[in-house]
């Protein structure tokens, strides 16, 4: 698989597209500045304690209290309180030895927020949610620093190694290494990134993220609530950190900046990689320039269509996401059974990559086309898993129900991802909306594909006449021409000046209008 990561930097701040075989899959966008991102770390101050959730809210900058569950206090809670306040009253030029620090002893998973919160202290946090909707930050105090092969968990240490490493022999290989070269009150967690590397990469990242640790104890100094005390990696260098594998075969960057922080941190942690990065400076807008723009109107709206006919009905509430599988009018059989599981299987793939793409998480339910088979609903629920494993979100699918119904529970740690893809109706002056013109040329094709393959002839095309000049201008190199070569028949493309700009109609050799 042929992974491509298109940066595009503009004022608003920068949009980074991930490419699987040509295909959006991921769209990220930074703001300039960026707060309250999953992983930063503050220094919050406790305002208020329920009992009754077993929860705290702790102001940590937001305008609404973050919220705090005794389940993400960490077993080492004591411990952190401890060091933060020994961090923020040090004195010693250097800081203290973190390695010498003494623990102190762990909380039971069944206490009470109340005994361990009580004075309403001072607290390192890191940010496990980001603000949704109107709720506040969801926070953790189980801090971990994510390298690219290692996971840093400070106040512990326990070693342990990604359960999808599946050869014994390297997980005791790595675990080995890990124990001898990590330092005291230093856990690791070892990622599958890190299966068949040596020792030397292993030790400088951890030497770097035991660097990051120490930037934090000092960030710490004489610090006051609310502050933050870390930043995630920018959205960038944390893609890559995650990402970043033999199959990543391009970068490309529109700003000389970012290209080279990108450059000079592919040359650290992958310096064979390195001359995957590079500059774009075209003239045309970058996303344009590699399809992104297209695929972004296509793949975002109520309504996403596929290539077979076959289209989604998104829906969105408060509490959980909704997905209509529809048939559409094109069929490849006449066994309604096999034609229920080519549409479902079609719709699974791209259900699959919209849960990337959009980033929806919570609950999300998916209506199938009913199919009467118990062996077709395994096929269907098989497929899912299947490409739902390239997701980084942690995820769980339950098989369909007897309803017809799919439930996927997936992991939410920020807002999804919303972009409007309509555009202002040049007919009305904008009171109305229609479909992305970009795409229009595309639906044109895909009818015309259909309404040849069932065997209609002498088809006329009736457009306004800019798209009509559009679909004629040149002799052998229109798009006319370029049907005729493709369908080896004539397509005979009409101006209608009572048509706006993206309406479009077909018809038969009896001019009678084919409905589609």
């Amino acid at each position: 698989m042929n992974k491509e990561l298109i940066i595009n930097a503009a004022p608003t701040g920068v949009e980074i597209a991930l490419l699987e075989d040509k295909k959006l899959v991921e769209l990220h966008h930074e703001s300039g500045n960026p707060n309250f991102a999953v992983g930063d770390l503050y220094l919050g101050k406790v305002k208020k304690l329920i009992p009754g959730l077993n929860a705290a809210f702790v102001d940590v900058g937001f305008e609404k209290d973050a919220f705090l569950h005794y389940t993400d206090l960490s077993p080492y809670i004591r411990s952190i309180l401890k060091f933060t306040q020994l961090a923020i009253n040090d004195k010693t030029p250097e800081g203290f030895d973190f390695t010498k620090f003494k623990n102190e002893p762990e909380i039971v998973k069944t206490g009470k927020i109340t005994d361990v919160l009580g004075g309403k202290p001072n607290i390192l946090v890191q940010i496990l949610k980001e603000p949704i909707s109107s709720k506040g930050p969801r926070l953790s105090c189980e801090i971990s620093l994510p390298g690219r092969f290692i996971v840093l968990t400070p106040f512990n240490d326990i070693v342990a190694v990604s359960k999808k490493i599946h050869s014994s022999e390297e997980r005791k290989r790595l675990q080995k290494i890990v124990e001898a070269i990590k330092a005291p009150n230093f856990g690791v967690i070892v990622r599958t990134a890190a299966e068949g590397k040596k020792t030397a990469e292993l030790h400088e990242d951890l030497t770097t993220l035991v660097e990051t640790w120490k930037n934090i104890q000092a960030n710490l100094r004489g610090a006051q609530p609310p502050q933050k005390i870390l930043s995630e990696q920018a959205k960038t260098t944390s893609i890559l950190r995650d990402l970043l594998n033999e199959s990543f075969n391009r970068i490309v960057i529109n700003d000389k900046s970012i290209y080279s922080d990108t450059r000079a941190y592919i040359q650290k942690i992958a310096p064979e990689k390195q001359d995957i990065v590079t500059y774009y400076h075209n003239g045309a807008p970058i996303f344009d320039h590699y399809g992104v723009t297209r695929q972004v109107k296509a793949s975002f709206g109520k309504t996403v269509n596929l290539d077979s006919g076959v289209y989604l009905i998104i829906e969105a509430t408060e509490a959980l996401h909704v997905i209509d599988v529809n048939s559409g009018y094109k069929s490849s059989s006449n066994n309604q059974e096999q034609n229920a599981l080519a549409s479902n299987l079609e719709a699974a793939a791209e259900i699959a990559r919209q849960l990337r793409l959009r980033d929806l998480g919570g609950i999300i339910i998916i209506d199938f086309i009913d199919m009467k088979l118990p062996e077709n609903k395994k096929v269907v629920y098989e497929a899912m898993e299947k490409f739902m494993a390239l997701d980084r979100a942690k995820h769980t699918i339950l098989p369909i129900s007897k309803f017809g119904l799919m439930q996927i529970t997936r992991q939410r740690v920020k807002p999804e991802v919303t972009i409007s893809v309509a555009e202002d109706c040049p007919s009305c002056k904008g009171t109305g909306k229609i479909g992305a013109s970009v795409l229009i040329i595309d639906d044109i094709e895909k009818n015309l594909h259909y309404l040849i393959n069932h065997q209609h002839k002498g088809l006329t095309v009736r457009v306004h006449p800019i798209l009509s000049a559009f679909l004629t201008k040149g002799f052998l190199t229109s798009r006319q021409w370029k049907w005729y070569f493709q369908f080896r028949k004539w397509i005979r493309v009409k101006a209608d000046t009572n048509y706006h700009l993206t309406e479009y109609r077909f018809f038969d050799a009896s001019d009678e209008e084919i409905k589609l």
